[in-house]
């Protein structure tokens, strides 16, 4: 045999093939032509002897001959696709059995050849082979480092409230259902939502996130649906819109209930039927994406009073999580704290390992208005000035005397602090709209937030 060779490689190990024939002179000639081909190759007589070969060593490839005493080639082939789905196997026949081959081929064989073999043409199809077994490990392994990377691997937490959370997540994120996830401002609910999206099986598309409060409504409309040239002044080329670039993923739509009116009309249809039109442009563009939104707003309030559309309310609010403030899930602190200690002490390069007991004990009993997000920048703050190796009570941005008491409890005193913490956090400390939602005067309400301590984050 006179053919061109090529060293055959498959990811800096050398490519293997195992002959199966019943003929010595076809099985002798295939296994010496691929070793002197850079192959390491090996043959067998029967489909016993390949089984056992099979389960001693991997292959990448099998020339398989279909007619064969016992076992027939057919049935082996089945059986080597149970080893290893992975493996490429190319068939051996003669003329009168190509419809047999044929056959193969419907039950997962790669091709065929015909005796008496073209050397040219069995070295390429070889070759050939070989790529594929090549991109069959690439994609798996690709697969797998996707997985790694997008792994929820941030969200900490042992007490009830969140291993709640995590059930919730755990059971709607396989699914397409819409998902609104509700809770104060820093309690991770932007983490729910990449937690969802990496258990799914959208997570090989991206997750595409808009924070809908930080746009006013003409740059929110431009960003969601994007804009053709020339749409408005400063266009100066077209641009796709998140709602575009989402397309087989996730859309991440946090602070929802901040959207304006004409952008609430505009979203709801696109979210329907999945099909919008860019600011300036005529041409309907077809998407299909799932839709995760989070608010730290009561939107049935916002719906009473027609800020927010009630049929943009339903179509959000399909399967709820809702997020559970820092104060109420007080076990979680110290597995936060060092979390936290261990992440910056990396990024700062300071050898912090631990908390002292009386940092450990005010950070526990620290009302955090701020929730998670407040947690992580005490710490952090720790560490800047702080000496190593453990973090003490002074290092933190926290007064001992505002600590105070546990903010959840059976008393009147740690129900009525839990409220007004709440209250303050969800107006982001606007005292006055807080009064008015307790229905108390100002004064009082300073009196209250002097009294406890509570410090805005």
């Amino acid at each position: 045999m006179q053919a061109t060779r090529e060293k055959p490689l498959v990811r800096n190990s050398i490519a293997s093939v195992l002959v199966v024939d019943d003929e010595f002179s076809v099985r002798d000639s295939l296994e010496n032509w691929f070793k002197k081909d850079g192959y390491r190759a090996a043959s067998a007589a029967d489909a016993t002897a390949a089984l056992k070969l099979l389960q001693e060593s991997s292959w990448d490839v099998v020339l398989l001959d279909i007619k064969m005493p016992g076992i027939d080639g057919l049935e082996l082939n089945r059986r080597i696709h149970q080893i290893d789905p992975e493996i490429v196997v190319i068939m051996i026949t003669a003329f009168a059995s190509v419809e047999t081959a044929v056959q193969a081929l419907k039950e997962g064989a790669f091709d065929y050849v015909t005796k008496p073999f073209d050397p040219d043409e069995l070295s390429h199809l070889v070759r050939r082979a070989v790529e594929r077994r090549a991109l069959k490990r690439e994609n798996r392994d690709l697969k797998r480092t996707v997985e790694t990377l997008t792994l929820p691997g941030h969200i900490v937490g042992e007490s009830p409230e969140m291993k709640r959370v995590l059930e919730l997540v755990q059971s709607v994120a396989d699914t397409d259902a819409t998902v609104l996830i509700r809770g104060e401002s820093g309690t991770g609910k932007e983490l729910v939502a990449q937690a969802i999206h990496a258990n799914s099986r959208r997570r090989y598309f991206p997750i595409v996130p808009v924070n809908c409060g930080a746009l006013s409504e003409t740059l929110l409309e431009s960003e969601l649906f994007g804009h053709e040239k020339g749409a408005f002044t400063g266009a100066l080329y077209r641009r796709k819109g998140r709602l575009e670039m989402a397309n087989g993923g996730t859309l991440f739509l946090d602070e929802i209930g901040t959207i304006g009116a004409r952008t609430q009309v505009d979203l709801l249809r696109a979210l329907e039927t999945k099909e919008f039109t860019r600011v300036g442009g005529s041409a309907p563009i077809q998407v299909e994406f799932r839709v995760i939104a989070a608010t730290n707003q009561n939107l049935e309030k916002l719906v009473e009073e027609g800020k927010f559309r009630e049929d943009l309310y339903f179509r959000l609010n399909v399967f709820t999580i809702a997020m559970p403030p820092l104060r109420e899930r007080r076990a979680d602190i110290p597995l936060l704290a060092q979390h936290f200690l261990e992440r910056y002490a990396k990024q700062m390069n300071r050898p912090f390992q631990d908390f002292e007991p009386a940092a450990l004990d005010l950070l526990v009993r620290h009302a955090w208005p701020g929730n998670v997000r407040e947690l992580a920048n005490a710490v952090e703050r720790a560490l800047v000035v702080g000496k190593p190796p453990t973090v003490r009570a002074a290092d933190l941005p926290l007064r001992p005397d505002a600590a105070g008491g546990p903010a959840t409890g059976d008393s009147l005193e740690a129900v009525e602090r839990a409220h007004v913490e709440r209250m303050l956090a969800r107006t982001e400390w606007n005292v006055t709209h807080a009064a008015e939602l307790l229905e108390i005067d100002r004064v009082t309400l300073y009196n209250k937030i002097k009294k406890w301590g509570l410090v805005r984050p």
